[in-house]
């Protein structure tokens, strides 16, 4: 998967997540700011910020934060988004999240939310985030997450692994810039094996109006109907996972984010 795919299909639909209610007031946002308490001398990044709510959110609490990103219309959206709630210690600077351009031990807190599923290299994402933590920083991660056992309890590992390539290629047939959403249990390794000591983790539901997810990537009515069906002719697994139903006069699902706080811990 190409991050110059990854630039148009964001670039194009930067607008979209300003106003998104998912990524402005998920639960996930003030859920992050609880669970961190980020401190007034604190120097923060928010990775692959988006339109920059998260930066936003974290921005009253620390002593500065950078929203980085990939796409430039993404900062040019989280800087409107600053000026806007007159936010004067947030900046935003250009950055791939698998190669930082920030030197060791920058920054007290790193936050990245709703946006891994995107990159190609998950591990060296993560080895990138501990190198640019000072020792005792904190690490806040939110990302949707395919179903494994502990979301989706009840099915075989066949059937969960079956319903989680199904959830896959629905993220990419909607968004051909999604590249995997990784499993609770591979987060948690690969955390650890990169050195990052999980403090909290949690799974927050997410409710999905079909049509405004679907819009928001500006999808084609062919590529909306086989959504749709996909949903309709689910796996029990995958059915259990996504939980579709009819509901305030249209087709919902629910979305599983995982929600962990890891640290940097003194070697």
């Amino acid at each position: 998967m190409s991050k110059s795919l990854v630039q148009q299909q964001f670039g194009a639909n930067a607008a979209a997540y300003t106003t998104s209610a998912v990524h402005a007031a998920g639960d996930s946002l003030a859920r992050i700011v609880e669970l961190v308490k980020p401190q007034r001398t604190w120097a923060a990044l928010d990775i692959a910020t988006g339109a920059g709510h998260t930066a936003a959110a974290l921005a009253p609490h620390v002593a500065s934060v950078v929203a980085s990103d990939l796409t430039p219309q993404m900062l040019v959206q989280a800087a409107k988004l600053a000026a806007s709630r007159g936010i004067s210690n947030m900046t935003t600077v250009a950055a791939d999240a698998e190669a930082l351009p920030f030197a060791d031990a920058s920054f007290d807190l790193v936050t990245c939310r709703i946006a891994p599923h995107h990159f190609p290299e998950v591990p060296r994402f993560v080895a990138e985030v501990r190198r640019v933590l000072r020792e005792g920083g904190v690490f806040a991660l939110v990302d949707n997450v395919s179903p494994d056992a502990l979301t989706t309890p009840g099915f075989t590992k066949a059937e969960l692994h079956d319903a989680s390539v199904t959830y896959n290629t629905f993220e990419k047939l909607r968004d051909p810039s999604h590249a995997r959403a990784l499993m609770l249990t591979e987060w948690l390794e690969v955390l650890d094996d990169i050195g990052l000591t999980v403090g909290h983790r949690e799974i927050l539901p997410k409710p999905m109006a079909f049509g405004d997810w679907a819009e928001r990537m500006q999808v084609t009515p062919e590529t909306k109907a086989r959504l749709d069906e996909m949903l309709a002719t689910a796996s029990p697994a995958f059915k259990a996972f996504m939980r579709p139903r009819q509901e305030q006069g249209g087709l919902w699902f629910t979305l599983d984010e995982a929600l962990i706080v890891a640290l940097k811990t003194v070697a």
